[in-house]
């Protein structure tokens, strides 16, 4: 059971989520923010951390579990443990983990557990549909005073009895004067069109880009409404059962561990005792720790190992425990 989707499906209900036996992930809310350097805008959303010292079981966990398996409690917290020391084993092995949607988990030189939580995954609810963006700044146009032109190709007579205009006769600087006044005209003329069209050649692309943002969001809310994040139908567990004729060449996945010796003479002592007491024990090989593991017995699906893991537990051992693995 791959139990870091329901624990993120908690996180966006809770602000504290604890892995009996491993840690607890906590849950703060961050606001909007704004990066007025790169101009980029980021929605409210929750930081993940981690606590490797909370690790008691409050039950959350396991309920959830239980509810959406329709399965027990205690077959939940039997899948958590089993979980747990898989995760243990990767980050001993590979000094990192990962879990999906979540973040990553390693060990630095004193063996501590460091967390790097998902910056792709947000937790906060209210955020569904809001990404980040980045907006361009507004360039604003500088308009340059127009520099005054003077006119000097006429000169205003007032007098008495006279035309008020008097007009000089054309001459060679006259025409040039009206050359340069007609090419400052169209100068003048280029710098308005200029200042008008800009800004609305600015309106049309910002226009467009607003009906494009607005285009996505819809498309993005669709898909959210059809969003499921509980499993709502969970596929019922599937028990095969194996005939009594080929049980003893079946692979038995389950066992129960009576304990690690690392005298194989130890080891034959205890497997001579269970067999006394009207066990299925087994001493198997050494392991890659130089240990010698030896069994109770094996069994064909969890529910028998976990009812007969019980037994022993009020009669022979406290300390057993169910080991997963294809022997």
């Amino acid at each position: 059971m791959k139990i870091e989707l329901y624990i993120a499906q908690l996180l966006y209900r809770y602000q504290c989520v604890t892995v009996p036996g491993f840690g607890a992930f906590l849950a703060e809310i961050q606001s909007a923010q704004l990066l007025e350097n790169t101009h980029s805008f980021f929605p409210p959303k929750k930081t993940i951390s981690f606590n490797s010292h909370i690790k008691n079981n409050d039950g959350l966990l396991a309920n959830h579990i239980a509810q959406a398996e329709k399965t027990s409690y205690d077959y939940a917290v039997s899948a958590i443990e089993y979980e747990v020391l898989n995760w243990k084993k990767v980050l001993q092995e590979n000094r990192s983990l990962t879990v999906k949607n979540i973040g990553i988990f390693s060990l630095n030189t004193e063996n501590n557990i460091l967390f790097t939580p998902n910056e792709q995954t947000n937790f906060n609810a209210k955020s569904f549909g809001l990404t980040s963006f980045v907006s361009p700044a507004v360039k604003r146009e500088v308009v340059l005073s127009t520099p005054e032109i003077v006119q000097d190709t006429q000169k205003i007579v007032v007098e008495e009895d006279k035309p008020i205009f008097h007009f000089e006769p054309e001459t060679e600087t006259n025409r040039t004067n009206s050359y340069l006044k007609y090419a400052a005209v169209f100068v003048i003329g280029l710098a308005v069109a200029g200042s008008i069209g800009y800004p609305l050649y600015q309106n049309q692309i910002a226009t467009q880009t607003t009906l494009v943002e607005t285009a996505v969001q819809k498309k993005v809310q669709t898909k959210i409404q059809q969003a499921t994040f509980f499993i709502q139908t969970p596929i019922p567990a599937v028990t095969l059962s194996l005939k009594s004729e080929k049980k003893e060449n079946a692979k038995l996945p389950y066992h129960i561990m009576a304990g690690a010796f690392r005298s194989e003479a130890n080891a034959q002592k205890r497997y001579r005792e269970l067999i006394a007491k009207g066990f299925e024990a087994r001493v198997l090989g050494v392991n890659k720790n130089g240990l010698y593991p030896v069994l109770y017995g094996s069994y064909t699906t969890f529910a028998e190992a976990e009812k007969e893991r019980n037994k022993i537990i009020e009669t022979d051992n406290p300390e057993a425990w169910i080991l997963i693995e294809s022997l």
